[in-house]
């Protein structure tokens, strides 16, 4: 009797086991799909949503492929793109900034800091958006929520926060482990909304 129950202790501590790294495999393989496909230029939103969702599917055992993550960036990207041009007019107003510091500029330092914190308050609400994306929902919608619940949600944002970080520094030791931790950082924003969301 007690070797059967240590038996079946041990296939639940490997089925856990088993399901974590199947999690985290789908996620390394997921930031490659979204490494893909934000080759666009203004499709990182669209890549990041689709991401998202595929990860939600996956962990809700509701199946899903590389299809599924296809049909879902197509949709997402036909509000997505504009988004991606709106990050990226964000950046080019934070370069300014930094330009003016480096100019020496009088309220450069202030411009400059302000422009940063401004870039990465953009960054997690779009992050927050997309973990949430469903079919139907507009951007618009979708990005004044995230930007409410990133100023209210202070440790989730930092959590996601943590997230480009860890990329950058995959990048900074071996390039080419920046490509699937970014299925990590889609993962990371989908935890902290359903975090939220539980809250």
């Amino acid at each position: 009797m007690a070797q059967a129950h240590a038996k079946a202790r041990t296939r639940r501590r490997g089925s856990v086991f088993g399901d974590r790294f199947s999690v985290f495999a789908e996620c390394l393989l997921t930031g490659v799909w979204i490494a893909v496909a934000c080759l666009g230029v203004v499709t990182y939103p669209a890549a990041f949503a689709a991401g998202a969702r595929h990860l939600r599917r996956r962990t809700a055992h509701q199946g899903g492929g590389l299809r599924e993550f296809a049909r879902d960036f197509g949709t997402a990207l036909r509000g997505g793109w504009i988004a991606g041009l709106a990050g990226w007019a964000v950046a080019a107003a934070v370069w300014v900034g930094v330009l003016a510091v480096r100019a020496g500029l009088p309220g450069g330092p202030l411009v400059g800091a302000v422009g940063v914190l401004a870039l990465i308050g953009a960054a997690v609400a779009l992050l927050r958006a997309a973990a949430v994306w469903t079919p139907g929902a507009t951007w618009r919608a979708l990005l004044a929520a995230a930007g409410r619940r990133t100023v209210l949600d202070p440790a989730g944002s930092f959590l996601i926060v943590c997230g480009p970080a860890v990329v950058a520094l995959s990048a900074w030791f071996a390039p080419p482990l920046a490509v699937p931790v970014l299925g990590a950082v889609a993962a990371a924003a989908v935890a902290v909304e359903e975090r939220h969301r539980h809250r």
